[in-house]
Parts: structure tokens; sequence; C-alpha cells
């Protein structure tokens, strides 16, 4: 790992020289190199049933985890294999992953997850918008496990609407009403002030009347994990969200999420990441990096690092391909490459947002061969002025630095690049795009302020070319 991540400081010393030269071939070599040393899982062949164990399909009233939970502990006790859950549909609470086991949905298969939030209590140590916490229990979780995956051809499914946990956050127009358990009741606001003043994890455990939604898949310090070709539906909060995991691959994956706080996949101080041929319809960020908030994020001080994404397509989403907001503890080294994305309600392409909360460094943004058809807003967009009204604890001015862009067209958009710097325009620098068209800008034009260095080499906006 020191060798490769060697060779990338030297890589970007160079290349941040003159953004016109930048040899995109050469950056994506790197990319090889690094998933090179993301470790693949692999399973003995014994596998296990879960009607074997006692699981009935159709039985709503009577969830089928104690059964599910039974034989994946079997089968890791066993030495490991695969756990199947077979054709037809099984109602289920929380399910709990163990090493060396492949939770294996099979075509046709259904696990549908129950709403009584009473099954996903008592809480367990995870993380709720970048803040450690003793949470309501996600769906899926695993703790410090080794060699995990999840895969098959059916269905997860959260079950999540306005009737059934989206209310939570709040908002009339998820179905939240006056009475109703919610998040804005204090328990947010709660969560947030344990983070700022530096309480003991210990004792920031959230209630069920707090309405902190669980996420649909966490899985916090583990190695060695594949989520591969299952379609997520629903989740109550964020889709899948690795925390402190390392060789991670997350492939051909159907996520669709149109809930609030509806991310597609939020790996969080997370190292050496591939996601590819993923689909994402989500209701808020479609990929959001991060690395932690505010205070927990610098205390940890782990930032993410080394992430491919590629072959992926994004529709409805805030953004596609997003670092932050909750990035203190910083992040380095991402790629992307042809990815489609398409969307009247996909606001931008690439985004980057942090603030003076968050502090951080984020660097080394390499992006190629995006194709869109249109986004709302603009197609890169680097805020370091996010949500300016958050309580927090200010003076910590995040710097965000080598971030490229070539051969990116877009057909539909307000802006082509956007940046919200701060007073100064040392925090956002070495900024490049090349070889891209963006067309139907309805402002015919990028907005740039608090930045430096920020070049355009055959970037044509409506036809036209901009120099800068």
């Amino acid at each position: 790992m020191k060798k490769v991540f060697g060779i990338i400081c030297l890589l970007i010393a160079t290349l941040s020289v003159n953004a016109s030269s930048i040899d995109f071939d050469k950056a994506f070599k790197e990319s090889a190199k690094i998933e090179k040393q993301i470790k693949k899982t692999s399973f003995p062949k014994h596998s296990y049933t879960i009607t074997d164990f006692g699981a009935k399909p159709d039985n709503e009233a009577e969830p089928c985890h104690e059964a599910i939970n039974l034989a994946i502990l079997t089968c890791s006790q066993a030495g490991g294999g695969t756990v199947i859950v077979p054709k037809g549909t099984f109602y289920t609470g929380p399910i709990t992953l163990k090493s060396n086991v492949n939770l294996r949905i099979e075509e046709g298969a259904q696990l549908k997850f129950s709403t009584d939030q009473s099954l996903y209590f008592p809480a367990v140590i995870t993380r709720w918008e970048g803040i450690d916490c003793y949470n309501a229990r996600p769906l899926i979780y695993a703790y410090g496990e080794t060699n995990i995956a999840i895969t098959g051809k059916g269905t997860i499914d959260g079950q999540a609407s306005n009737e059934n946990w989206w209310a939570m956050c709040g908002a009339p127009h998820y179905g939240w009403k006056e009475g109703m358990v919610a998040q804005r009741n204090g328990g947010r606001e709660r969560l947030l002030m344990y983070g700022e003043t530096g309480t003991p994890i210990y004792k920031r455990i959230m209630k069920p009347e707090d309405g902190m939604r669980p996420q649909l898949i966490n899985l916090y310090s583990c190695n060695t994990v594949l989520i591969e070709d299952v379609t997520l539906l629903n989740s109550p909060f964020w889709v899948i969200h690795p925390l402190f995991c390392e060789s991670l691959i997350v492939r051909g994956v159907n996520i669709f999420n149109r809930g609030p706080n509806g991310d597609g996949c939020d790996p969080e101080s997370c190292k050496n990441v591939l996601i590819e041929n993923c689909i994402f319809d989500t209701g808020d960020d479609c990929i959001a990096i991060k690395s932690g908030r505010n205070g927990d994020g610098r205390k940890w001080n782990i930032p993410s690092e080394n992430i491919i994404v590629r072959g992926c397509e994004m529709k409805n989403g805030h953004g596609g391909v997003v670092i932050g907001s909750e990035i203190s503890g910083g992040y380095r080294n991402l790629f992307v490459e042809n990815c489609k994305m398409d969307s009247p309600e996909l606001e931008r392409v690439i985004r980057i947002k942090t603030s003076t909360c968050r502090g951080g460094l984020i660097e080394n943004v390499f992006v190629r061969n995006i194709t869109v058809g249109q986004c709302r807003e603009a197609v890169l967009r680097i805020n370091l002025q996010y949500e300016n009204r958050e309580k927090c604890n200010r003076g910590f001015n995040p710097t965000v630095r080598n971030v490229h862009l070539k051969n990116v067209t877009c057909q539909k958009s307000q802006l082509g690049v956007y940046i919200v710097g701060l007073d100064s325009p040392e925090n956002v620098y070495n900024i490049s795009v090349e070889d891209s068209h963006f067309n139907n800008v309805s402002k015919d034009k990028n907005n740039i302020s608090g930045a430096k260095d920020v070049t355009f080499k055959n970037l044509y906006i409506n036809g036209k070319l901009v120099n800068k």
C-alpha cells in the first residue's frame, strides 16, 4: 500500500504543475494498481438453506430473522459457506452477517423487512450522518467481520414508505404529521450536540422515540466484502453504508430508493473500494463518499481513500458521484470512468460538498468518459459553504485540490462548472476540465468564486470554446 500511495503522490505532484498536461491514462494505471490490492471473497462449497432452519415463505405475521440468523451463525461456526434464501417471499426482521458467509438471495427470492420498529432495538454501535452513536439496528448489519458477501439475483426490500419509516424525517411530503415520531422532535439535534461537545460514545444512545431511521445495510469495521447482483429497494435511510471497511466490491447492484436521505452507497472512512456496473435511482446522493462529521471525523482521522467507480448508471439523485458532506477525516484518490447519468431530478454529476465545520483535505479526483443526458444544476459542483446555518464549531477550513475531468458530455444543465470557495482562493485549486462538451446550458456559463488555478482545455459550452 505504501508503495502505491507513494507512486500516486509522485504522480499528483507531477500533474499538478500544469493542469493542461495531465496524463489521464497514467492516472488510471495507478487506479489499476489500487484495484489489485482489493482482496476478493472466497467461500467453502458448504451451503445452508434458510428453510432448513425454520424459515417459511409468505408468513408476514411471523418474521423469520431468527431462522436466518441461526443459519448464518451455523454456517460461520462450521468454517463458512453460503446461506441460501430460496425462491419465494420471506418476511424478516434484522439480519446479522458473520465471517466467511455469503448470504445469497436466489433469483425470484425476496427478503422483505418488517416495519415494526421495536425489532430493531436494542441499539447497536454505528454512525448516523457521520456521528458515532448507538442507534436502531440496521436491517442487515455486521461488526468486525471478515470475508462476507451478499449476492444473488433476488431482491432485498426495506419496505420503507411514507407510511413506514420515511415520515420520521419530519417532512410533511414524506407523510409526517403533527404528533408523529420524528428526528426533528429533538433526536437529531441532540445527536449533533453529542458530537460537538465530545460526549463519550457509550452515552450516545438513541431510542425509538428519537426517530433516527436505520440503514438498509451497515457494515462496521469489516474486511473483504462483496455485494453483487442484488436489487435493493426502499431503505429507511441510506442503502449501503460501509464504515471503517477495507477491500469492498459493490458490483451489478440495482438500487431504487426514493426516500429522504436515501443515499445509494456511502463508503465512510473506507479504503480500497470498487463500485462498478450498478444502477442508482435515489432520493439523495447516488454515491456519497464520507469520513465522519466535524469533531468525530477529526478524532478518528481516518480518510476514505482509493475508490474506483466505473460503468455505473445514475438516474435520480442530488448528485451522481459525491464527496461529503461528512468528510472531516478527508478523502484522497477517486477514479470515476465510463458512467452514464440522466434525469431531470439528478442535480449534479460530480459534487464535492464541505464547510468550515468539517475541515479536511480532499484531493486527487480523476473523472473521464462520462455521458450525461441532463442534470438540473451543474456538471461539476464544488461547495465549501455547505449548510452555512449549521450549529457547530467553525474555523476548520477545508481544502479541495487536484480535481480533473476529461471527456464529459452533458446535454442539459443550468451551469457547467460551479465553484463556491471561501473568501480566499487558497482552499480550492488545481481544478481542470478538458475535451468536454456541455450543451443547452441555460445560464450559458461557469460560475466560479473562491478558487485559483482553474483551467479549461477544449471545453465547449453551448458550442463555444471556453478558455477561462
